[in-house]
Order: structure tokens, then C-alpha cells, then sequence
């Protein structure tokens, strides 16, 4: 008899969530609810009372944080040196420079001038960070922002918890960056659709039994400071936001984590060494400004013989759609 499944969808981190659980109890969905906005409360940097303001507020000093904070800063780090400065956590400057010093639904345009862009930007990642027994240290004038690694540490952490708990099959969702274990509603894997905002068509299927694919892109969270269009991909070489040829990635990875990180640097790489940072654990594809496709060697394994679309035609009336990066297609 096939196990019954459940689905939940919510706002959360910023994002439309979408929890699926296959088999288990009914209390399942509760729990990974409450577990996300567990996360939420401690890492956001909107909230006041966060663990991840009171880092920022008192940088130079040790804070005592959950283990789930000390994980993130930690998996932050990691992500730094594995992207070699691609993902830089330390870069909550730069976004407030760029206008995005609030929630992404709050953001308007003030019709204030945005600050000069700086000429240069020397800064030594997150090296300075201090860990010590369950505490963390900023260095002075440090500040750290959980975006882009966040949405996807939760869906594995969260992913983890409904499976320990006895869920057969799991797709935790944040916005896009998604994470899947054990079986899926049909019993076999998890197909999902990479999805371009701005094309009717899906670019790829791809399938996967445990694992996890992430998008990065220029066309999602986008605003206006001081007349400007600006989008939150900072280059960390800058200081400002990218001026990549590619407008889209998205990575397939073991965790949700390492794929979100990724695909931001493989999208800050463009397009002429978009995957060079990517081993036999990854696999990714790109869209360029101009519509181009392109994958890495390692991307077809995932396609079950599925052709993948090459150009990107762009369909006008889907400018500014919500981006669905993956989702269930089942």
C-alpha cells in the first residue's frame, strides 16, 4: 500500500516553503513547520532579537549561540574557503550599501540617492572569526549575513529532523533551494523542473533520491535604490552587485548548503570558468544574459536521458514572475 502524503505551504526566511512528507505521522508537517520558524527566529538578520543581530550588534565580543547558530557561522567559513571567496558571509555592508538593508517585502524605492560604490574592496573573508566552546566572536566592524547559505543549511537540517522522526520520504523546499531524502510520493525518486522566470518551459528535469539542487540568480530578489535597479548578488571582489554574463545557476549537490553556495559562485564566475570550481559531487547549469544554456560534464547523469533546452526565449509576460527554481512535478 503506498504511504500517504502530506504537504504544507507557508511564507518563511522570506520565501514560499513547501514541505512534502511521505509516510509518518500526522504531527510531521508541525514539526518541520515550527522547526523552520525556529531557524528563522535565530538567524535572521531582520529580526532584532535574532542571535545573528546580537553578533552583529556586539562584534568584537564573544556571544554564547544554539548549536544550530554555531553550525551556520561554521558551514559559512567552510563555504568560504570552498568557493575560494566566491560566498563571502562578511559582505552585510556591501547589501546595506546596495539598498537592501531590510526584509525583501519591505523594500521600496525611497527615491534616496544610493551610497557611492566603493573603487576597491580589500577584506579577509571570515577568517577572523572566533569560535570557542559553544561561543562566537566578529572581529570589530565585522558584519555577518546568513543569505545564501541559510534557506539551505535549513532544508537540511529540517529534512534530517522529519526523517529521524519517521517520514519514509521528505522535499523540504525554501524558496527554491530544496532539499529531498528517501522516497517520493510515487514511490520512486524526486523529479524536479529547473525553472527560468522568464521561460514558459521548464529547462531541465532532473532526479535525484537524496540530495539537493539550489539556484542563484540576478533576476530574483531585485529592487530599486535611489533610482537604480539592484539585485542582492554581491560580488565580493567589489563590493557591489554583479555584473556577471550568467543571470542563472542552479546546482545539484549532496546538501542543500553546499549547492546554494555554489551556484551563487558559479554564477559570479560567468560563463568562461563558470564550473571550474566544481568536483564530481556537483553539478550544475547556467543560463546566460543572453539566453545561452550551459552545463557542466556532470549534469546529464541527472537528465534520464530527458533532452535539456539549449536557448533560453525569453517570454515577456513572465518578466517579474515568482521563480520557482525547482519544485515537484510529480
Amino acid at each position: 500500500m503506498a504511504s500517504a502524503v502530506s504537504e504544507d505551504r507557508f511564507r518563511a526566511m522570506g520565501s514560499d516553503i513547501h514541505l512534502i512528507v511521505v509516510g509518518g505521522s500526522a504531527d510531521l508537517l508541525t514539526l518541520g513547520r515550527d522547526r523552520i520558524g525556529e531557524l528563522e527566529r535565530r538567524w535572521s538578520r531582520f529580526r532584532p532579537d535574532s542571535e545573528i543581530s546580537l553578533l552583529n550588534a556586539v562584534a568584537g565580543e564573544p556571544v554564547v549561540v544554539t548549536p544550530d547558530t554555531y553550525l551556520l557561522v561554521e558551514r559559512a567559513v567552510e563555504a568560504w574557503r570552498l568557493t575560494g571567496g566566491g560566498f563571502d558571509p562578511t559582505l552585510l555592508d556591501a547589501l546595506r550599501r546596495a539598498g537592501y538593508d531590510r526584509s525583501f517585502e519591505d523594500l521600496v524605492d525611497t527615491g534616496e540617492p544610493a551610497l557611492p560604490p566603493r573603487l576597491s574592496v580589500t577584506r579577509p573573508g571570515p577568517t577572523d572569526i572566533v569560535f570557542d566552546a559553544g561561543s562566537i566572536a566578529l572581529p570589530t566592524g565585522m558584519g555577518f549575513d546568513p543569505g545564501g547559505i541559510g534557506k539551505g543549511l535549513a532544508a537540511d537540517l529540517v529534512s534530517a529532523l522529519l526523517i529521524d522522526e519517521g517520514a519514509a520520504g521528505v522535499c523540504v523546499n525554501m524558496g527554491g533551494d530544496l532539499r529531498v531524502r528517501g522516497e517520493s510520493p510515487t514511490g520512486a525518486g524526486w523529479t524536479m523542473a529547473v525553472e527560468h522566470p522568464w521561460c514558459a518551459a521548464p529547462i531541465a528535469l532532473v532526479g535525484l533520491w537524496d540530495g539537493a539542487v539550489a539556484t542563484s540568480s540576478v533576476l530574483r530578489r531585485v529592487w530599486r535604490s535611489g533610482g537604480h535597479a539592484r539585485h542582492h548578488l554581491i560580488d565580493p571582489a567589489t563590493g557591489e552587485p554583479s555584473t556577471s554574463d550568467l543571470a542563472f545557476a542552479s546546482v545539484i549537490a549532496g546538501t542543500a548548503w553546499k549547492a546554494e553556495v555554489l551556484a551563487k559562485a558559479v554564477l559570479l564566475r560567468g560563463a568562461d570558468r563558470a564550473f571550474d570550481l566544481l568536483d564530481a559531487s556537483a553539478a550544475a547549469v547556467a543560463v546566460s544574459q543572453d539566453g545561452r544554456v550551459i552545463a557542466s560534464p556532470g549534469f546529464a547523469a541527472y537528465l534520464g536521458g530527458v533532452p535539456m533546452t539549449q536557448t533560453v526565449a525569453f517570454d515577456p509576460q513572465l518578466r517579474g514572475a515568482t521563480h520557482r527554481s525547482a519544485e515537484d512535478t510529480r
